[in-house]
């Protein structure tokens, strides 16, 4: 017998419960999804689009509704001879300026073989570059900006687009902007005139309840999971537990998704809250074990310094002793030290990620100080100090002294 066979499964239909499944509604969002519509109704009677500012926190359904209604509306205008309708989407994940957002649109327009690179042209040039891609396409165009706050104050793409056919830069088509955030201080913090500009219509999704969330998992679990294979009270608990949260969908799916595995992994029947739970917590530990792999070259160092001290049971740890280990390993790797200040901030941000955890003291008339622990296990810490690369010999050295 080989060594994969099938097994009876908790699944009807796992790909329901991906982050790409694209359901066929949406759930709970009956009135955002009204709103949105309204706002997109000048497109299909032919006039020139609103544009459009979405924002909310991730897994609310800014870019699930951007999505399905944008389907919809193509599908709708093709009814009408008079209305050519193109969509533009664009991820700004790792776009951080207008420059390189008006770049990536340029070689999304243009034909493999005409693609420009992204650095050397000034940003007039780009943007005319744009221009003569957009009216060659003619007609609507929407162009929708998903996690738009990664741009930070570089707005400037926002301001010029939406005003390119009034200002004369665009005479056959009539573009349209749909900016997704999920920071709603980044709204905030644009420029006046792109306020203006940009956020004729403002839609804003709030973070999902507990029932709603029940709503959205219950239509997913009718699809992906085997009608015997679900206990009654796992829903509930996926729902309390992401509503408690973040009030993401995402969240809410992505538990059941991974009980349902853990069920099935352990050949079990149906899926039950115990599964809930251990999934819970694997999510976790994944999840602050990426936010280590992903800190800056100091906050490695200062993590690093941290499982230094918590391998010879010396946590919780002052500054006033922490410092000076964060200060050799700096020599060691040739690498200039930042100050206290610094590492005192490096210190707040990995407890802010339950890397860390803080104790304050009371020093008396001396005044309160820190102290810190880790709050992650200690192998879970040099895992992902050693998935850095840069930190080989040390980490290697951290393990032999590590109890066992």
């Amino acid at each position: 017998m080989g060594r994969f066979t099938r097994r009876r499964s908790i699944f009807e239909e796992k790909d329901a419960l991906r982050d790409d499944y694209e359901p066929d509604s949406l759930e709970a969002r009956d009135e955002e999804l009204d709103a949105y519509t309204d706002a997109l109704q000048p497109v299909v009677d032919g006039w020139q689009p609103n544009n459009i500012f979405l924002y909310g926190k991730t897994g609310v359904g800014k870019t699930a509704a951007t999505e399905y209604l944008l389907s919809e509306l193509a599908a709708d205008c093709r009814r009408y001879d008079d209305v050519d309708l193109s969509i533009v989407h664009v991820n700004c994940n790792t776009l951080n300026s207008s420059y390189q957002i008006a770049v990536h649109l340029v070689n999304e327009l243009r034909d493999p073989n005409r693609q420009i690179s992204t650095t050397g042209y000034p940003e007039a040039t780009v943007f005319d570059m744009l221009y003569d891609e957009l009216e060659s396409i003619g007609g609507t165009v929407l162009i929708v900006l998903d996690e738009i706050d990664n741009i930070g104050t570089d707005d400037d793409i926002l301001y010029e687009l939406p005003r390119a056919r009034s200002n004369g830069y665009l005479e056959s088509v009539k573009p349209g902007l749909i900016g997704i955030s999920n920071n709603f201080a980044f709204r905030e913090q644009l420029s006046p005139k792109v306020k203006d500009t940009l956020c004729e219509e403002e839609l804003h999704f709030s973070p999902y309840d507990a029932g709603e969330l029940r709503q959205i998992l219950r239509s997913r679990a009718d699809l992906a999971i085997r009608d015997d294979a679900l206990d009654q009270d796992v829903i509930p608990l996926c729902a309390a537990i992401a509503a408690q949260d973040t009030g993401s969908a995402r969240q809410a799916i992505t538990l059941l998704l991974r009980a349902g595995e853990l069920a099935s992994n352990d050949d079990a029947d149906a899926i039950e809250e115990a599964h809930v739970r251990t999934a819970r917590n694997v999510i976790e530990t994944e999840r602050v074990q990426e936010g280590m792999r992903q800190l800056t070259v100091h906050g490695h160092l200062v993590l690093l310094a941290v499982t230094a001290h918590a391998i010879r049971d010396e946590t919780p740890v002052r500054m006033r002793d922490l410092y000076p280990r964060y200060r050799r390993y700096c020599d060691h790797l040739a690498v200039d030290p930042i100050t206290k200040r610094s590492v005192h901030d490096h210190l707040g941000d990995l407890t802010m990620q339950s890397v860390l955890e803080r104790h304050e003291r009371n020093a008396g008339a001396r005044g309160n100080y820190y102290e810190y622990a880790l709050e992650v296990p200690i192998t879970a810490s040099l895992d992902a100090l050693e998935d850095v690369g840069s930190f080989d010999d040390i980490v290697a050295d951290l393990r032999r002294r590590t109890p066992q």
